[in-house]
């Protein structure tokens, strides 16, 4: 008898097992091959735009995904990074190998976590709740909450050309049972498509007629755990080369043989990383796209091509390859390939990932219709902690949009659904400015630490931040900066501009100029800190008044969502609304503008009909 049993050894199955084994449940992790544990399916990179907020807020709340990346990291970056910091996303190279090993051995040796290797063939299932699983040897576990993170491995089929074989990744055996079941369950399974270049020999590759493209300088960890004085990886180039007119007229030429236009393909692929023959569809007028060459391992002895995603024919493969400047001579190791598998439309899990039809059941990462580690270690990170709290009878735990990217991944999954891999973006964080990757411990840090995920040392170092911020900050908006002469020299010493009337520091701290010497000059009294907690409150005061102004909007909105809806409120008619949404809030009645929010379908605009229509019939 297990509390939670996690099936399925990816990034969501990891950090759902991990954490529930940390909050104290006795854990079961079942996984195909357990060698596979923590592996990179696709490209050997952690974090990017966007994803590496999530990498962060995962390590706020006590995930592993950011120290594994800091362990393993062969290069790191920071993107974006001559703009302003809250479209920063920090990216890692990692070792693909290493990666795996140190994955199984934190789960292998984590207390209260069990590792077992089978296939999961199905649900104990009973009046519509899980008790448990069955698996293809036969053996029956019980338990009290499960976590589906089956990754692409539901009735899993790869794609080479007109070639065919059922999988879960390049010749792993599928689960072929399970999403039947789910389906019959009455959840609403559908079907997708992703998939993954060739990888190269390295011996094989003519790198000085490419661009090098290597790491930061000084590189910046991803865990607010990793020591950032002592942090020094040694660090490996990646290359850039480009398709070119010939490669183009290879593909196209081919297009007839192209599983992904010929109908062989039934599942929908991702929009925001599609093959290289789909993108030689959609841009034909472009003549050339960027392809960037990433190492696999420390050794480099295979090299990823980023951006050539391909389930073409081998022989099509061959040519595309051999035409690119660099790749003339090159030697492919593994081929490209498609993977269609069964997901289920998110639209049918509470917030907490639990599934609303089937009572103890969770889902988490691709199997949600998401797309990328970081997505899916976000999910399970969070269905792992609700899972936990289950068992105990304790209130859910859900991330707010106003708080974290991973608030929006989920809210955006379980409210507006999706129809193709979701990936996350910056742009769907409608208060970005206040979810800044480097703020993710002050935001996030405190849930972790109050659910037994954060070390005591962890937890007080991040209250130093803090409150060295903060009272930085409060005295910053609070002294007032004259234009007297001695200040204007002081200005004019440093090379920032001068002010025709009285200033609030905080003001001048904030300019896109400051830098941490300048800073010491206007503040002396806060000189004595160290460069990064200098930056940090630089980028504080850069943003100070648009964040005072979006937490105004907070304010304002979460005061609108706790206005109760009267019992006897009447949706029929309300001009605006849809006769779906209508439909769906007469049966759901809900008790506030919140509860309303969480009902997949209903719109923002909906809320602000009904909030207007409520305080009307007040007055």
């Amino acid at each position: 008898m297990y509390d939670v049993i996690v099936v399925g050894g990816g990034h969501a199955g990891i950090e759902a097992s991990l954490v529930s084994a940390r909050m104290g449940k006795k854990t079961l992790l079942i996984t195909m091959l357990v060698e596979q544990i923590g592996a990179a399916s696709c490209n050997p990179a952690i974090g990017g735009l966007a994803k590496g907020h999530l990498v962060r807020e995962l390590d706020a709340l006590g995930g592993e995904m950011g120290l594994c990346t800091d362990a393993t990291g062969i290069q790191f970056r920071i993107l974006n990074a001559s703009k302003g910091a809250a479209v920063q996303g920090s990216r890692a190279q990692i070792d693909m190998d290493k990666y795996r090993q140190y994955m199984q051995n934190i789960c292998l040796n984590t207390p209260n976590l069990e590792v077992y290797q089978d296939e999961v063939s199905s649900l104990v299932c009973e009046n519509n709740e899980v008790s448990g699983v069955v698996t293809k040897l036969g053996e029956v576990f019980a338990s009290k909450k499960v976590i589906l993170t089956t990754g692409t491995f539901m009735r899993g089929l790869i794609h080479i050309g007109e070639n065919q074989y059922s999988a879960g990744r390049a010749w792993e055996l599928p689960s072929t049972t399970l999403s039947l079941q789910l389906k019959e369950l009455g959840l609403d399974v559908g079907r997708l498509k992703t998939g993954t270049p060739a990888r190269l020999d390295r011996n094989s590759i003519n790198f000085s007629v490419m661009e090098a493209h290597g790491g930061d300088e000084i590189p910046a960890p991803f865990s607010f755990r990793t020591n950032k004085n002592t942090f020094n990886p040694e660090q490996l180039p990646c290359y850039i080369t480009y398709t070119n007119v010939g490669t183009h007229h290879t593909i196209r030429s081919n297009f007839d043989r192209a599983p992904l236009f010929t109908g062989q393909i039934e599942g929908t692929g991702p929009r925001y990383c599609p093959s290289i023959e789909d993108k030689v569809n959609r841009f034909s007028e472009r003549d050339r796209h960027q392809l960037f060459l990433e190492p696999q391992t420390s050794d480099a002895r295979e090299y990823y091509i980023n951006g050539l995603s391909s389930s073409l024919p081998i022989d099509v493969q061959k040519s595309m390859i051999h035409s690119i400047i660099g790749l003339e001579n090159a030697k492919i190791v593994r081929y490209g390939y498609a993977i269609e598998y069964d997901y289920v439309n998110p639209l049918e899990l509470h917030h907490t990932l639990e599934t609303k039809k089937v009572k103890n059941l969770y889902l988490a990462g691709q199997i949600n219709a998401t797309t990328g580690y970081e997505e899916a270690a976000s999910q399970g990170l969070i269905a792992g902690i609700n899972a936990s709290l289950s068992c105990d009878n304790k209130e859910p735990f859900i991330l707010r949009r106003d708080e974290s990217y991973i608030g929006v991944l989920i809210d955006d999954l379980v409210t507006k659904g999706t129809n193709e891999p979701y990936r996350m973006f910056t742009s769907r964080a409608e208060y970005r400015l206040l979810l800044r990757e480097e703020s993710a411990d002050l935001r996030l840090m405190e849930y972790g630490y109050n659910l037994g995920l954060i070390s005591d040392a962890t937890y007080n170092n991040m209250l130093h931040k803090k409150n060295t911020i903060q009272e930085a900050i409060e005295f910053m908006k609070n002294e007032w900066f004259t234009p007297k002469k001695e200040n204007l020299e002081i200005l004019e010493s440093i090379e920032e501009d001068k002010i025709g009337d009285r200033t609030l520091l905080v003001d001048i701290v904030g300019r896109s100029t400051m830098t941490n010497s300048k800073f010491d000059v206007l503040v002396p009294s806060l000189s004595y800190l160290n460069d990064y907690l200098k930056e940090q409150i630089l980028t504080e005061a850069k943003y100070f008044r648009y964040v005072e102004k979006q937490q105004k909007q907070i304010e304002k909105m979460k005061k609108m969502l706790d206005l109760k809806i009267p019992d006897d409120f009447i949706y029929d008619k309300l001009p605006g609304l849809s006769t779906e949404i209508i439909q769906k809030l007469s049966i759901s009645k809900p008790k506030t503008l919140f509860n309303a929010s969480q009902i997949s379908g209903i719109t923002p605009s909906a809320i602000d009909i009904l909030h207007l229509n409520i305080n009307a019939r007040k007055k």
